[in-house]
Parts: structure tokens; sequence; C-alpha cells
């Protein structure tokens, strides 16, 4: 395993617990507001080591599952996180099998396909979705918190815009006039169910990586 320079000196240091580009971009990005005393490291930071299917049937579930592995493996403190994308019609589909909606091999693309497949005959008013996500935090010494956020919309009939990913060019969050994959990054992380969960757990993240209670606390 690969230190950081952090970690040496005894100061917080957090592995972020994903070998998703995308994902690890934006959880970086979240995570930043957490602070300079909290040093952020990536998978890539240090040596692989294989990640846990996703075996749970809830979103925090499978945040603790990929947290707990990421800590066995590399002894330092994890942060992982699930979402994914539950439709109304379709009984809470896809759920926690988002990522997997059209297959072991699931893309992007295959997985929007057969989203909209599913959909083409729901009216256009009855397209209700949401997006949920958990964040959980594990300490090698068995510590574990968790968070959630939630993004309520509708699905559109074709995906519109190309950032973000997974199934944002499909959704458009309530009050909202364009679709999650036409939002810039830092538009989108103010409303995004990722977003709610992860500065939820950042006054966590810092007081229990730091040890002070006034530590995650930041003045108005």
């Amino acid at each position: 395993m690969t230190s950081s320079p952090a970690a040496a000196q005894g100061g917080p240091t957090v592995v972020l617990a994903t070998n998703n580009a995308k994902k690890l971009v934006e959880l970086r990005r979240l995570v930043a507001e957490a602070g300079a005393g909290v040093t952020v490291l990536g998978l890539g930071d240090l040596e692989p080591y294989p990640e846990p299917a996703e075996t749970e049937r809830t979103f925090v579930g499978n945040a603790l599952l990929k947290a707990r592995a990421c800590v066995a493996a590399t002894g330092l403190p994890a942060l992982a996180d699930d979402s994914g994308i539950a439709v109304d019609v379709l009984n809470g589909m896809p759920g926690v099998r988002s990522a997997r909606w059209s297959g072991p091999e699931a893309t992007d693309a295959t997985n929007n396909a057969l989203l909209l497949a599913q959909l083409d005959d729901v009216a256009d008013a009855d397209r209700t979705a949401h997006f949920e996500a958990a964040v959980a935090l594990v300490l090698p010494d068995g510590t574990e918190r968790t968070t959630t956020g939630r993004m309520d919309g509708l699905l559109l009939r074709a995906p519109v815009g190309d950032n973000g990913f997974g199934y944002d060019p499909l959704f458009v969050a309530d009050g909202q006039q364009v679709s999650n994959g036409v939002l810039d990054p830092a538009a989108k992380d103010r409303i995004s169910h990722r977003g709610q969960a992860v500065r939820a757990m950042v006054p966590v993240l810092v007081e229990v990586l730091t040890g002070d209670p006034a530590a995650g606390v930041k003045e108005a």
C-alpha cells in the first residue's frame, strides 16, 4: 500500500473507494469543501485491490460494503457511495441495479436505451422518478457513518446533454427546465442527490477524522 504524506504524519486522510473515473472527479470536487485539513486519496493513489460486488439491496448497504472493503485493503479511512434512479411506474426499478440495468457489461448508453424502452408507452406526466444516493464513511477502528440524498423529477424520451454520467441526460429535476446532462458541474452539485449526501457527510467526515466536534462546523 502507498501511504500519503498526511497519513505518514498522522494527519487525517480518507480514501475515495471507487474506480469510476467520472465519479471520482465528482466526489473529489464535493469533498473539497471539507477543507485542507483532510487529504483525499483515490484508489489510483494506492495499490489496487478487487472491489466487492454490489450485492446489497439498499444504497446504504452497498456504500458500506465498498467502504469496508477499502478499509480492509488499505488500512485507511474510506468514503464510498452508491446511487441510482428509481422509476415510479417500474415499482422503483432499476434502483440499486441502476449501474447494471442492461446486464453485467452495461454502459450508460445501454442502460439509457433499456430504460427508455421500458417507458416507451408511458405518458409524459407519469414518467416520475427520483435519484437516491448514500455515502458511507468507515474507519479502521470500526466507526461507521452514513448520509443520504434524494432528487425528484421526470424522465425525458431521449437523452439531452452530455455532462454528468449515468441517467443524467434523461433526468429533469423538479423545478428545472433542462436535464442534469445540460447542467455544468457546479449547478448539478447544488441540487444532486450525491451533492446532498456528501454535503451532509462533510462535517461528520471532518469531526470523525480530526476528533474535534467543532472542526466540521462552518461559519455562516
